[in-house]
């Protein structure tokens, strides 16, 4: 088995000409879906996936594409980012051509997965993106034009996009921390290698990746350039929970877009639309103005890009509206990311061995729930879509139910874990463990009543 994963690895090394096409033919299926159907006619009620190519593109993009994209990061790392990604190719690409500038210090700040997460989250559920043609375009669309600019004036032949700005990466980044594959680099033989002779031939990691010290998967993109690299690298296999328990350490801006980021933010972008209390607070607001005769917020003038405006099918945010959907998702985040804030603090404090980050390493073991609510978010418009072509979803619930279940126990047991190795024993773990299962119940509790209609 080690051996057939680095001839994997060394297969991917030698055919990388192949992977560039297979790349460029990804990028023409993304140009075309995304630019396409901004030409054509808004679906009407009897548009389907196979008759209508906006039904179709939308289906292929929040029904499979970013879905199960997401899915792919703790099964095979960050393989999209290396074999398919039409933005990481085409920053490369460009990078290859441009003007090759330092990389600047701003580019580097530490903040930007979460950022650029919150704000490309937030951003899409105010232009409606999962609905309209023009919200795609802009949104994916405008992270492309950008992840080219970004490739033309920095970096030489590399992917300095999806190294510090992808809206994505941070994301990236955690899931693929559990993938059961990496790429291993064995010190020794890298000493020796260079005591041997032997002439070293140099390799491109646009990902920006310190070879040599490279302990995990979460910045690789499993490309495969680097594989035999000096006689010292190799695709290996390994567990799932490793990189959490053993090398992960994490830091601020990772617990900030697990805690507050995908666990908070993301909750309230995937459920704001079913919420029956925004509907109440809504209504309530609404009547106090039009009891002081305070009619502007009523009015649903906005542009599209600036909030979802489709008159002719009878779809325009007002600013109420507008204003309505920032302030639950930013509820959802203090309440839900609070709580489980408080909570890993807590539970970092009864535990032995406590030091500025030790709580970030305890927040790593989130990612299993924080991963299963953002695919239970994405996924919710594949059920939405496959209702509209006829087909049963009978067993979705049952379905959502046990991948959270899931989810939630492999988090519990990394804590567990994570704990151990800080010298905690069994009695001393089950009061922080109490308290980190306790943070959790919000989050839950939220999915919950999503699953079972409010």
């Amino acid at each position: 088995m080690p051996l057939r994963v680095a001839r994997f690895g060394d297969f991917l090394r030698d055919h990388k000409a192949a992977l560039r096409m297979l790349q460029w033919g990804v990028v023409a299926v993304y140009v075309f879906l995304i630019v396409v159907p901004v030409f054509l006619p808004l679906p009407d009620e009897t548009a389907h996936v196979f008759n209508n190519l906006t039904v179709a593109a939308q289906f292929a993009f929040w029904g499979i594409w970013w879905p199960f994209v997401l899915v792919s990061m703790p099964l095979m790392g960050r393989a999209w980012c290396g074999w398919f990604c039409p933005e990481g190719m085409l920053a490369e690409w460009m990078s290859e051509r441009g003007r090759n500038r330092p990389i600047p210090k701003w580019i580097r700040w530490g903040g930007w997965p979460f950022v650029a997460f919150a704000c490309t989250t937030i951003y899409g559920q105010l232009v409606s993106v999962y609905q309209y043609p023009l919200a795609v375009l802009l949104v994916l669309g405008g992270s492309t034009v950008a992840a080219i600019g970004i490739g033309f004036w920095y970096g030489r032949s590399k992917r300095i996009w999806c190294r510090y700005l992808c809206p994505v990466n941070g994301v990236f980044q955690l899931l693929s921390k559990l993938a059961p594959w990496r790429y291993k680099v064995d010190e020794q033989k890298w000493r020796d290698f260079a005591g041997s002779g032997k002439k070293v031939i140099p390799i491109n990691c646009a990902p920006l990746v310190p070879l040599r010290h490279m302990q995990g998967a979460a910045e690789c993109h499993m490309c495969g350039r680097c594989a035999g690299h000096r006689d010292a690298i190799a695709l290996t296999a390994r567990s799932p929970e490793e990189e959490i328990v053993d090398v992960a350490h994490g830091d601020g801006w990772q617990t900030a877009l697990l805690v507050f980021g995908m666990m908070g933010i993301a909750l309230g972008a995937f459920l704001w639309s079913a919420s029956p209390w925004l509907v109440a607070a809504k209504q309530w607001v609404a009547e106090w103005l039009i009891d002081r005769d305070i009619l502007w917020p009523l009015n649903d003038t906005a542009p599209w890009w600036l909030l979802t405006h489709y008159p002719e099918v009878n779809d325009s945010f007002s600013w109420l509206d507008g204003a309505a959907i920032l302030g639950f998702i930013a509820a959802t985040a203090a309440v839900v990311g609070g709580l489980l804030y408080l909570a890993l603090q807590i539970a970092d404090g009864l535990l032995p061995q406590r030091n500025k980050d030790s709580v970030h390493r305890l927040a790593q073991a989130l990612i299993p729930t924080a991963g299963c609510g953002v695919f239970l978010g994405l996924s919710a418009t594949t059920v939405t879509l496959l209702k509209h072509e006829g087909m049963g979803t009978g067993w979705v619930n049952d379905a959502r139910f046990t991948l959270l279940a899931l989810g939630l126990a492999w988090t519990l047991r990394l804590a567990w874990r994570v704990a151990g190795r800080r010298g905690a024993g069994v009695l001393a773990r089950l009061p922080a463990m109490a308290v980190y299962a306790a943070g959790l119940a919000p989050f839950v509790y939220a999915w919950w009543l999503f699953f079972i209609g409010w």
